[in-house]
């Protein structure tokens, strides 16, 4: 894969996650949080499973595989999946993903606490200017209860969506394919998430028009399956550098789609706020992926040698 193929897939990740969230606002108006939150995870279970039996795949069934699997689908797809909805209807799309950003900080910071990763002096520099960031970009919001609500919100399913990951790279999950991974995590969480959205929101607010089915096709497709597919080309064929674009990027077509589509306009607090996240989840990635690179170029000169 060239240079240039590898820079344009790596947009068109972001593009397609920075739209998701203002696809998620105009499915919010048409049904509830619980609700869409819990057909986004039966649409994508779905499909991708769907998909990887398609290519001779086999549903995992070791006690330990599915025990592991479990804990990253109530984490990310389940807790962080809801929470992430919730936070949505709350606050502007342009917000929403900036605070949703803020999961590789998160995910440095569990990852010092609970494996003992080293973080390096710039990565630490990092790591304070976005948690400073999201402090001045939350704290407008803080003031309304609504809105207060939805921060928290947010923050809550970025720092469980992080333990994930963190989970993950404690755990051993390479005899599960990464597609069938995802659309089982997606399916486990479908078994908690709908029947809880069906007990405490039920289905009288919701509108089953095209309202509803072109956003939630949207979130679960395009803005997952698709996305998570060209994720996996960009990890297997980019350099690490490259690859960390889209945590940066996504913030920045979150912010400008919600601003396009749905006349969003941020206060001073959230644009400096937001700046500051993007700014220190930059440092913090590029500092990560360059020292990875610094590895990859050593192992390959000691095994030249």
């Amino acid at each position: 894969m060239s240079n240039r193929l590898v820079l344009a897939t790596v947009f068109l990740v972001a593009i397609l996650i920075g739209a998701n969230f203002t696809m998620l606002k105009f499915a919010l108006d048409h049904t509830t949080p619980m609700l869409l939150a819990s057909l986004r995870t039966v649409v994508g279970g779905t499909f991708l499973v769907g998909f990887a039996l398609m290519r001779g795949e086999r549903i995992p069934r070791r006690r330990d595989d599915l025990g592991n699997i479990f804990v990253v689908s109530f984490s990310i797809t389940t807790v962080s999946s809801a929470l992430l909805v919730f936070g949505v209807n709350r606050v502007p799309a342009g917000v929403a993903s900036l605070m949703s950003s803020t999961m590789p900080l998160f995910t440095a910071v569990l990852s010092a606490l609970l494996l003992g990763a080293a973080v390096s002096r710039v990565a630490g520099v990092g790591l304070a200017v976005g948690l400073g960031g999201t402090a001045i970009l939350a704290s407008p919001s803080l003031s309304g209860e609504t809105a207060a609500v939805g921060i928290i919100s947010l923050a809550v399913s970025a720092l469980a969506w992080a333990f994930g990951n963190v989970y993950m790279k404690w755990r051993d999950f390479s005899r599960v394919s990464a597609v069938m991974l995802v659309g089982v995590q997606l399916v486990m969480s479908a078994v908690v998430l709908v029947p809880f959205a069906l007990l405490v929101e039920g289905t009288a607010e919701t509108e089953w028009t095209v309202g509803l089915f072109a956003p939630l096709l949207y979130a679960a497709i395009p803005a997952n399956a698709v996305t998570f597919a060209l994720m996996a080309t960009i990890v297997s064929r980019a350099t690490p550098t490259q690859a960390s674009a889209t945590a940066y990027l996504i913030p920045a077509f979150g912010v400008f789609f919600g601003w396009l589509i749905r006349d969003e306009v941020l206060g001073a607090a959230e644009v400096i706020g937001g700046a500051l996240v993007v700014a220190g989840v930059y440092v913090l990635v590029t500092s990560n992926a360059r020292r990875a690179e610094s590895i990859q170029t050593s192992a390959s000169s000691v095994d030249s040698v």
